[in-house]
């Protein structure tokens, strides 16, 4: 007899159209759709389970049990667990549904930069951010996949972080905090977790708010490494030397010594500055970015520091805006910008001087952008390892 199943507190997809694929990571897929009897749009996470020898994904698990218990302005909204009719091998396929913003941050920095790097904006993104961050701290949440590809904007200029597929609750005791170290995207991952720190805890987001907002000025993310070892050379250029003088504790990470030579080469060349003067002079900016990207995580701002910062206070500095201007600012823009679609296009249509190779370095570029190290390990072909999360 063929075995039946009921789901009596899942709808089934179907009630969706789906309109078009806009993200595609380690751990699903991202759906444009709309609810067929309301029209209300959606975004369907697809939870992919190709690689899953373990049942049902803990990063999903995570992630919806999260934000069930967890609601604010700032954080995007779960709306309901779908899942498909059973298919010929007896597996659902498990849908997250969630309320739809029109655009991500990478999106539009790389295909509207123009509508948002005014200094107002800039304050605007980086507020929203840091209170949203600045809760979830506060309720002992650790994101630990700070980027702007996980950072959404409605159309009502409202920012929402996304994303919670490697987010935990974190221990106030540090005796009892042991975490893995293979969290956040390698371009935006903290020097700590680079050199082997597993008792960490809200320092490794705020490094992330550190490379978000430099991108929002420089159009592009801050160090692109291609690797573990290449990431930590990118940011002793950048930030500085990787030394105890720095950072006293740094002696007694697990990496450390193995690659002390590569950290803390004597060099003093602090690219960061010199990238940022060239796009902006507001001196408060600068400041900010600096105590954001501190090396010593002990050091590093926090979100209810960073919200109190000049930057965003001082009366001789342009204000934040206000949500609905920088809702005028996006309203022009004639289609939803995602960093997914807006590479597609960009490989679909290269331009004139643009070859084959060319277009496939796009690929690779994004690629790496969610590049975390060459550790063995099964992994997909977005570059991301699948293992165990912590």
């Amino acid at each position: 007899m063929e075995d039946t199943f009921d789901y009596p507190y899942c709808d089934d997809v179907e009630k969706y159209d789906k309109i078009c694929r806009i993200g595609k990571g380690t751990f699903g897929e991202v759906f444009r759709a709309k609810h067929k009897e309301t029209r209300k749009e959606v975004a369907l996470k697809k939870i992919l389970m190709d690689n899953e020898q373990e049942g049902f994904p803990i990063t999903a698990i995570r992630e919806i049990k999260l934000l069930r218990s967890y609601k604010d302005e700032n954080v995007v909204n779960l709306i309901e667990v779908c899942r498909s009719t059973p298919e010929v091998n007896g597996k659902a396929i498990s849908y997250l549904v969630f309320d739809f913003c029109h655009h991500d941050l990478a999106g539009l920095i790389q295909e509207a930069h123009d509508k948002i790097k005014s200094i107002p904006n800039i304050k605007c993104i980086v507020k929203q951010l840091l209170e949203g961050l600045h809760k979830l701290h506060t309720n002992r949440i650790i994101h630990r996949d700070m980027k702007s590809s996980n950072i959404l904007i409605t159309k009502d200029g409202e920012l929402k972080i996304a994303d919670f597929g490697l987010a935990r609750p974190y221990s106030l005791d540090a005796k009892n905090r042991k975490y893995t170290n293979r969290v956040v995207t390698l371009w935006y991952r903290p020097p700590e977790l680079l050199l082997g720190e597993r008792n960490y805890a809200c320092a490794v987001d705020i490094w992330g708010v550190g490379c978000i907002m430099s991108e929002l000025f420089t159009k592009e993310p801050l160090m692109k490494g291609s690797t573990e070892q290449h990431q930590l050379q990118l940011i002793a250029d950048n930030i500085g030397p990787i030394s105890p003088e720095v950072w006293p504790r740094v002696v007694d990470l697990p990496l450390y010594h193995k690659l002390s030579n590569v950290i803390n080469n004597g060099k003093q060349r602090k690219l960061l500055l010199l990238k940022i003067k060239r796009c902006t002079s507001n001196e408060y900016a600068l400041d900010l970015l600096k105590k954001l990207l501190i090396l010593d995580p002990s050091k590093r701002i926090d979100a209810n520091s960073a919200l109190d910062h000049d930057f965003f206070w001082d009366e001789r500095d342009p204000q934040p805006a206000e949500k609905r201007a920088l809702a005028r600012s996006l309203s022009s823009i004639s289609q939803s910008q995602f960093e997914y679609t807006a590479r597609h296009r960009r490989i679909q249509n290269p331009g004139p001087n643009t070859n084959n190779f060319v277009a496939q370095q796009m690929v690779n570029r994004g690629n790496n952008h969610r590049h975390l190290g060459h550790r063995p390990g099964p992994s997909n072909n977005d570059g991301q390892y699948r293992d165990h999360v912590y």
